[in-house]
């Protein structure tokens, strides 16, 4: 039995990306929870108010949740350092499982933001926890491909958790939601413990030819004027920030990240004020955007990988596919803002097959091809600190960048609500596809050579 229980497992690193995937659905079920169901909330609670009212609560609620995300990322990046990437996901999922359970318990906006708060603080341990696992368990070549599977996770969760939880609101009302898709994250935990005993260098069940085919891909050329010369080069905090190379991580991170969560606050709450659809119909349309999400995720990640093993170099990889990404997502932006007159054009040519468009379906589409693009760039973005640093730093740069990011999407979820007065979307996506072209500043001027940092002298 013990030798059953001890049995070599090849293919295990598909097994550890595959779980981080799947704490990613459930990060986004629990996460998009509050938006599909606000419209019902709020008529529950606050049924004097306005619709520019309510959104205005509803973004200073989210707003809580992203500003305490900013400080989680920072804060999960160095506990998953200290800690490994084994109890660092337990902690951060095992937290924002009861606190979305907590949810049932909210009696207005106080309560709300409290309950969010603390889920925010928990969330965002998984990023820099699958920045650190991705270092950790794949070889260099691998990594975008793999954190491409992880960012599918985040759509992936889009997609079902929009019509799930419309699907749950025929039986359950609001509170019970919130305990049941609680529970889900606490059941994760199981496999987790049982998969994950160790990193590849020390698990007990991982083959020989899988040990020494992640390790031999993860090993860098040092200089001998690197201070550590087995492990490479290992800043501090206060030497990490003297890197042009960081800086450009992290306003490349808080340029396009603020993109993401346009989609993923807003969604919901843009089909309801704009197109007047309940919970119901948005369950109908608002899981669509996030088929483009999945799809750019794996395209960015095959995509980088294929280019790799071609003879591309990380640098020339990381850059034109991040700048492909954000081409895609430039124009697509300026489409959004009249969502009718694209419908308009394509009809022309659906009439011919008996087909027609209409706004909404225009509206959600391109929202699709503008997450195809954020996705086929971000997780590229996201391994750049794992290309630049040792993966004893990554922890602390991802954390670093996840937390400018949030505080960047907190100030834009805040601005929401006033930029879209009326009902008028175009303001937000104009500063949408203003931080594209941030982003690609950063990449492309802040890093000239996508490389392992070497010690300022």
């Amino acid at each position: 039995m013990a030798d059953q229980i001890r049995k070599k497992v090849g293919g295990l690193r598909w097994w550890v990306v595959g779980l981080i995937a799947l704490a990613t659905v459930i990060n986004y079920i629990d996460r998009q929870a509050l938006g599909v169901l606000w419209p019902d909330i709020a008529a529950d609670m606050y049924p004097d108010r306005d619709s520019d009212s309510r959104k205005e609560i509803y973004g200073w609620i989210t707003g809580s949740f992203i500003f305490f995300y900013a400080g989680g990322q920072f804060l999960f990046g160095k506990i998953f350092d200290w800690v490994g990437t084994r109890l660092g996901f337990a902690l951060s999922i095992g937290v924002w499982s009861i606190a979305t359970a907590l949810h049932a318990f909210a009696s207005g906006a106080w309560t709300f933001a409290i309950y969010r708060s603390i889920l925010g603080v928990a969330e965002a341990g998984a990023w820099p926890g699958a920045a650190k696992g991705n270092a950790e368990w794949f070889p260099t070549h691998e990594r975008a491909f793999a954190q491409g599977l992880f960012n599918s996770g985040a759509a992936i969760g889009g997609i079902i958790a929009i019509p799930m939880i419309a699907f749950m609101t025929v039986y359950f009302s609001w509170p019970m939601i919130f305990i049941v898709i609680g529970l889900v994250g606490l059941l994760w935990l199981i496999p987790w413990f049982l998969i994950v005993k160790a990193p590849p260098k020390y698990h007990p069940n991982i083959s020989e030819a899988e040990r020494e085919y992640i390790l031999s891909g993860q090993i860098v050329e040092v200089d001998e004027d690197e201070e550590n010369t087995s492990d490479g080069y290992n800043p501090t905090t206060a030497q990490l920030v003297k890197h042009k190379e960081s800086w450009g991580v992290i306003i490349a991170s808080a340029a396009i990240d603020p993109i993401w969560w346009l989609f993923v606050v807003w969604i919901p709450i843009y089909l309801n004020g704009v197109y007047g659809m309940d919970v119901k119909t948005i369950g109908i349309y608002g899981w669509v955007p996030y088929v483009g999400a999945m799809l750019g995720a794996w395209y960015g990640g095959l995509l980088a990988q294929r280019k790799i093993e071609s003879g591309w170099d990380v640098n020339k990889t990381r850059k034109r596919v991040i700048t492909i990404g954000c081409l895609i997502m430039l124009p697509s932006f300026f489409l959004l803002i009249n969502p009718a007159s694209f419908a308009s054009v394509i009809n022309v040519v659906l009439e011919l097959v008996g087909v027609t468009m209409d706004s909404p379906s225009a509206a959600v589409i391109i929202m699709a091809v503008i997450l195809f693009g954020f996705q086929t760039s971000i997780g590229n973005v996201q391994t750049l600190p794992s290309d630049l640093f040792n993966k004893d730093t990554v922890g602390t740069l991802s954390g670093m960048a996840g937390m400018a990011a949030k505080l960047a999407v907190f100030g834009f979820t805040i601005f929401v609500p006033f930029l879209t007065k009326g009902e008028n979307y175009a303001p937000a996506f104009l500063v949408g596809a203003g931080l594209t072209v941030l982003a690609l500043f950063a990449v492309w001027v802040l890093i000239p050579k996508v490389e392992r940092v070497k010690p300022i002298i």
